[in-house]
């Protein structure tokens, strides 16, 4: 058993070591074979290498061949380009070689003209001198008196040909303004229209009878005293049959106390607690009046915006005549007119209506505040929001101001034809005289008017000139002179024109 074993035992030992020896001598080979093909490997390396390293070698002689080629190649053109700039700076050099020869030869020419020049100066200056003398000694003038009277000689020619040119352009410019003018005008006033009521400063309110005088006086006067009081307005009862008149120089009192009485004569009981009731009723009456009339302007122009104060103060124009016009129609007339003309030449229409239609409503406040109508609208109207443009047209519009604007130019236009025109406004006897008067005394006053006629109600003047102290050329600077003296001195509606007539009359006798 022990000996089956151990036999076991030596044999798995043999078998172990021969299969140990076994695998070494595999291993052995493999290793041989191993460096055999890594010396292969390196033996090809060795051969690549060798080969790259001559392909380098010549692919950098190529290389440098042909960068020496370009070079060489570079450096021969640049030689022929030094060389053809050479040439060129040859050839310039010789150029201004020539040139300099010719500008000498040049100056020399002009210093010997300029010599003969300077002889021949002289030479001149001597035979002037000559000839001034001479000339002073046939003249018998000086120098100076000669200039003089040369110089006055063509003063006198160029201010008849600046007159002459002056009435030209006058004439050209009066025929092309007229004509558009007359266009534009009679367009709006066309297109404008309005009735104007002439209006005082007295109301007539009729009675149902006599009668009834008596109870508006109430016992010891009380009740006439109490309508004075409460209304500001003068009751005047004379023996006017069956009619009371209302005197006052403010037209909305007078409106109040109108409305008032008729109240009080309809409803028949006259006593000072109902006095004082319709009075109210009429103030009440006569402010819903003053809105609507001011709403009603607004509507009729388009304009719209208008802050409420200001509604308020323009439906007070309809209460205030200027001349007898109304100026609340004058106001709607001037937006309407100035929106026309605005129209026709292409300017803002809405303000130039806008302005227009308020360039007045100072005229609603003068008698309470201090100042001119126009200060007043203008203040007004810069205090409730209006914008600068609308404050020039109404500061400008009878030139307290110069005018901004195109608009503004348009509503003082505008101003003028409304008030001007036929029919427009009154004017008393005794101001027209006075103003006819005036505008011959300023015609007059000029020297060589031989006499003046004022016609047409003032709106043409008519001037005849003595013809041997003024001239066709001093016409046109009298009419000139005139105009301006009557714009400087006289207030006037609307244009005034000046026509001066000039007559030369020849007489002989036949013997």
């Amino acid at each position: 058993m022990f000996t089956a074993i151990a036999a076991a035992v030596v044999c798995g030992v043999v078998g172990a070591c021969g299969g140990y020896y076994y695998r070494l001598k595999i291993a052995e080979g493999k290793i041989g074979q191993a460096e055999v093909e890594a010396e292969r490997i390196v033996n090809d390396a060795k051969h690549t290498a060798e080969s790259k390293q001559k392909e380098l070698i010549l692919e950098g002689k190529e290389e440098i061949h042909k960068l020496r080629v370009d070079l060489e190649r570079e450096n021969k053109e640049r030689r022929s380009e030094l060389q053809r700039m050479e040439r060129r700076l040859l050839q310039k050099e010789e150029h201004l070689d020539k040139k300099s020869d010719s500008m000498e030869k040049k100056e020399e020419v002009l210093q010997h003209k300029e010599d003969e020049v300077n002889l021949l100066q002289e030479k001149i200056s001597v035979i002037h001198d000559k000839q001034m003398a001479e000339l002073e000694r046939i003249s018998g003038l000086a120098y100076e008196d000669a200039k003089e009277l040369l110089l006055n000689n063509v003063k006198t020619e160029v201010k008849h040909e600046t007159a002459m040119m002056i009435k030209d352009m006058e004439q050209q410019a009066k025929e092309d303004a007229d004509v558009k003018a007359r266009e534009i005008i009679s367009t709006a006033i066309q297109r404008c229209a309005a009735d104007h009521v002439a209006e005082t400063t007295v109301s007539v309110v009729s009675l149902p009878n006599d009668e009834m005088k008596g109870r508006i006086i109430g016992r010891e006067g009380r009740n006439i005293r109490a309508i004075e009081t409460l209304t500001g307005v003068d009751l005047i009862i004379d023996d006017t049959p069956e009619a009371v008149i209302l005197s006052c120089f403010d037209p909305i009192r007078r409106e109040v106390a109108r409305i008032a009485l008729e109240k009080l004569i309809t409803d028949g009981r006259i006593h000072p607690a109902r006095i004082e009731e319709m009075v109210e009723k009429a103030r009440r009456e006569v402010n819903q009046k003053i809105r609507e009339a001011g709403e009603q302007a607004t509507y009729e122009t388009g304009v719209h915006g208008l802050h409420p104060e200001l509604m308020k103060i323009l439906g007070r124009l309809r209460y205030r005549t200027s001349y007898g016009q109304n100026v609340l129609r004058h106001s709607i007339e001037v937006s309407q007119l100035a929106g026309i003309m605005a129209a026709e030449l292409g300017v803002d229409v809405n303000l130039a209506k806008r302005a227009g239609l308020i360039h007045d409503i100072g005229k609603a406040l003068d008698h309470e505040m201090e100042g001119t109508h126009v200060s007043i609208g203008a203040e007004f109207a810069k205090k409730y929001g209006e914008s600068k443009v609308v404050v020039n047209c109404i500061s400008a519009h009878h030139g307290d101001e110069e005018p901004h604007s195109v608009e503004a130019v348009l509503i003082a236009a505008a101003d003028a034809v409304s008030a001007a025109r036929p029919g427009a406004r009154r004017e008393t006897l005794e101001s027209y005289l006075k103003r006819l008067t005036k505008l011959e005394e300023i015609a007059k006053s000029f020297d060589g008017v031989e006499e003046c006629f004022a016609i047409q109600a003032g709106r043409e003047i008519r001037v005849m000139v003595k013809p041997d102290k003024i001239d066709e050329s001093g016409c046109v600077m009298l009419v000139r002179d005139i105009v301006k003296r009557i714009e400087a001195e006289l207030e006037y509606p609307g244009q005034i024109k000046v026509v001066i007539i000039r007559e030369t009359r020849m007489v002989d006798y036949a013997k």
